[in-house]
């Protein structure tokens, strides 16, 4: 039985890779029928050039939405070489790299939640880049999966690693974001050491997380000055240089708080949900990497980044691909629901657009509208029961 059963082993890799290049083909060209406007992709090669010109970075307003620069100054040093492309090339390479990273970011995922099998690899890159996050990340050309990469290649490796927590570092220095990676992993070396004595592989992990974090920040510091200081001085408390936060795309704690309750700023609502979300949320983190399980934690900390963040664009969500894979593993009705939720683009059923619809949707509006933020709280809700349960029986 062994003998017939290796030739169908050995030919489901190479049909599920045939089957995710035919997916990823008919993407592309939905993509071009689309006529995507891939528009954050000019605002980078737009920070490229004004790097290379020596102008001022943050005073930038470029396409025809006069489109900020929210990043850090070491991201506009990765976007120069953008500047070398016409606009074609550009957006085909960025298409491209976008679709290899999905690659990528899926087999990290099944790495971090202990499967790895190939094929599954090609079956859940095809299905995934059809879900909201990852078809409006390429549609926009937007940079998410870059560092999501980075954070689950760095949690992925085994413990102790010399080079722990660099894709981490360099994932903060890019998108602020993934600096609560490194907030969670010194959170979990002390509470470790406080009760055993132990804990130094998470307190290594988060140094080398802020010290790539430092060196690539005084990288951009010493290449940009001005722009440096400017953003760490000022820029980086403007939240509202991102864009509007009652927009129904801004599917973090604060958008929804905005959209409920009929305001352009929740205010101190909103700092006093986030908080208690942004201590729960990493309680959850921390007591499920204590008990090995660093899939859930990883997929904990990603979720609760996204809840307290000033603003989480719906793109931003692209943690819900590891995020499906957990929970398939963990409940599968949780796992149908929440691919379900991130597939189905729900939350662009309600009236969103020119004139500030957002702060006059219904009940009902409301609840699609806040479809991503459900399913975060939905999935730390779950994975926080689970481990309440373990600890009970322990």
């Amino acid at each position: 039985m062994t003998v017939i059963a290796l030739p169908r082993v050995r030919r489901r890799a190479p049909v599920a890779l045939g089957v995710c290049l035919l997916s990823f083909a008919a993407f592309w060209c939905a993509q071009r029928a689309a006529h995507v406007s891939m528009i954050d992709l000019m605002v980078y090669r737009a920070e490229g050039e004004t790097v290379r010109a020596g102008g001022d970075l943050y005073a930038l307003r470029t396409t025809e939405a006069h489109l900020p620069t929210t990043y850090p100054p070491f991201a506009a040093l990765l976007f120069t070489p953008l500047t070398l492309l016409d606009t074609a090339g550009m957006r085909t390479l960025a298409t491209a790299g976008n679709l290899a990273l999905l690659v990528v970011f899926v087999t990290l995922s099944l790495r971090l939640v202990g499967h790895a099998r190939v094929e599954c690899v090609w079956w859940i890159a095809a299905a995934a880049v059809w879900c909201e996050p990852v078809w409006t990340t390429l549609r926009y050309g937007q940079v998410n999966l870059l560092p999501a990469v980075l954070v689950v290649w760095d949690l992925s490796r085994r413990p102790g690693h010399r080079c722990a927590g660099v894709g981490i570092g360099i994932a903060a220095a890019i998108k602020l974001t993934p600096a609560l990676f490194a907030v969670f992993l010194l959170i979990t070396g002390v509470v470790e050491r406080t009760r055993r004595g132990s804990g130094g592989q998470w307190l290594r992990h988060a140094r080398g997380a802020a010290l790539a974090f430092t060196g690539a920040t005084l990288l951009a510091a010493a290449v940009l000055p001005h722009d440096s200081w400017h953003f760490w001085t000022r820029m980086v408390f403007e939240a509202g240089r991102v864009g509007l936060v009652e927009d129904t795309a801004n599917q973090s704690l604060r958008g929804v708080l905005a959209r409920l309750l009929h305001t352009t700023e929740p205010g101190t609502l909103w700092i006093a949900a986030a908080a208690l979300a942004g201590a729960a949320g990493l309680a959850v983190a921390v007591a499920a990497e204590l008990r090995g399980r660093r899939d859930w934690a990883t997929v904990a900390c990603a979720v609760t980044a996204l809840l307290v963040s000033p603003v989480s664009w719906s793109h931003h969500w692209v943690w819900c691909v590891p995020m499906v894979l957990v929970l398939a593993a963990t409940n599968r009705t949780a796992a149908v629901c929440t691919a379900l939720a991130f597939c189905t683009y729900a939350l662009w059923w309600v009236p969103h657009g020119p004139g500030r619809l957002e702060l006059h949707q219904t009940g009902g509006e409301l609840t699609l509208s806040a479809l991503y933020v459900a399913a975060g709280f939905a999935f730390l809700t779950l994975i926080g029961v689970r481990l309440w349960r373990t600890s009970r029986t322990a």
